[in-house]
């Protein structure tokens, strides 16, 4: 090879595995818009896409919890809720009607998009998390584990009364 090619070639070669690597560092980085179809509290569905949120677990629709109800001195009383059913419905009032933006993160066992998702520039996962509508979910990210003690500390939504953590639930509700 004449030697004049070289410096070519050597640059060609460094542009392929540029491209190579941002268009694989880039894969996940991807964003999906739109308005928001809720599902459950930490499932939305954005222009047929069905997005998982990231770091978060909420209870399944069908899942009950407790909440103080009657308290008398040294006792307390309890009475079921659908703790599942609230967090998606207050999701669906939190953004209905509003431009959401998912930012993919990577893609689940059942082929779902995992996303943090953000109305306007607030982040969704860590809303329901701080407000006691989910919990953060530890296996998955550490992320959100500020806003679970900050809402665990001020006794909010979940955290008010008895639950089982959802992982736990859908195991023993297959």
């Amino acid at each position: 090879m004449k030697s004049y090619l070289k410096p070519i070639k050597n640059k060609i070669i460094y542009l392929i595995l540029l491209i190579i690597f941002f268009s694989k560092t880039n894969s996940y980085s991807e964003e999906i818009s739109g308005y928001a179809k809720v599902i459950d509290g930490d499932t939305i569905r954005i222009k047929g896409t069905k997005i998982r949120l990231y770091g978060i677990d909420a209870p399944e629709n069908n899942q009950l919890c407790s909440k103080p109800w009657l308290s008398l001195s040294v006792v307390t009383f309890f009475k079921d809720y659908e703790c599942g059913l609230k967090a998606t419905n207050l999701l669906d009032n939190f953004i209905k009607n509003e431009i959401i933006v998912c930012k993919k993160k990577s893609l689940d066992r059942y082929n779902r998009v995992v996303a943090i998702c953000f109305k306007k520039k607030r982040d969704i996962n860590s809303w329901l998390v701080r407000n006691g509508l989910a919990v953060a979910y530890r296996k998955y990210s550490k992320k959100y584990i500020i806003s679970e003690n900050d809402a665990k500390k001020e006794k909010k939504g979940l955290w008010a009364g008895k639950f089982v953590m959802p992982w736990e639930w859908r195991k023993k509700h297959k």
